[in-house]
């Protein structure tokens, strides 16, 4: 889970990252840790949850055309890059028809998938690649290579640990399309609304979760997450 300094990508082996590297050199048991509790948790969750996978599959499918599952190509630890899982909730082949970063008025979400949304339920599938490694629990969002080749060298700090299926910046973004939408209205593209304004603020708080990094702290941010949710 955790990379070698002298095994990390040169793009990676900067003062920048170095500083945040050192920090979690000194926590490597909370990251053993937390790699248990990943593969325990999601594991039973994915048998906890497999009747909601099946409604979810149908409702999806009886919804719109296109396959159940969201596959698209993000990046995890090392600035490598990944398949993500998630529950489709836009029309099929929707991010190769504009942004790809969605907004609160995007047309190309479905019916069942803004429901979805709402709930974040398009998001339990990636406990599959929570399962195989390539992400976590708490950890930063992960981004397209697009955005990620925008990042500023502290910012890749962030690629030190998995991604994650939720966050500090994922909590205090939760209504991020409609954040986004009012940039987009004062005649920025969306494209310039969230790398310009929206992911430097993200990875404030990416960056300070790392600095705060425990076992203890994460708990917090995923019972934080699901009070968020609910209300």
């Amino acid at each position: 889970m955790f990379i070698s300094w002298k095994n990390l990508p040169q793009e990676m082996k900067t003062s920048s990252v170095r500083k945040y590297y050192d920090m979690l050199a000194r926590r490597r048991f909370s990251l053993l840790v937390k790699r248990a509790f990943d593969v325990i948790v999601s594991l039973i969750m994915l048998i906890l949850l497999s009747w909601l996978f099946l409604i979810l599959a149908v409702m999806i499918k009886v919804d719109s055309k296109g396959p159940v599952f969201f596959r698209q190509t993000r990046v995890t630890t090392g600035n490598r890059d990944f398949r993500i899982f998630k529950f489709r909730t836009m029309v099929d082949n929707a991010d190769k028809m504009g942004s790809l970063v969605t907004t609160g008025s995007d047309m190309r979400i479905t019916k069942v998938g803004s429901k979805i949304r709402k709930c974040r339920l398009d998001e339990i599938p990636q406990l599959i690649n929570v399962l195989k490694g390539e992400m976590t629990f708490v950890g930063t969002r992960p981004e397209v290579r697009k955005y990620v080749d925008a990042y500023t060298e502290e910012m890749m700090a962030t690629l030190l640990m998995p991604a994650g299926i939720t966050s500090l910046a994922s909590i205090c973004y939760k209504d991020e399309d409609d954040i986004i939408d009012e940039y987009t209205a004062k005649g920025m593209t969306v494209d310039e609304a969230y790398v310009d304004e929206v992911l430097p603020d993200k990875m404030r708080y990416n960056l300070e979760y790392i600095e705060k990094f425990s076992f203890l702290y994460d708990i917090k941010l995923m019972l934080k997450t699901a009070v968020s949710v609910i209300r």
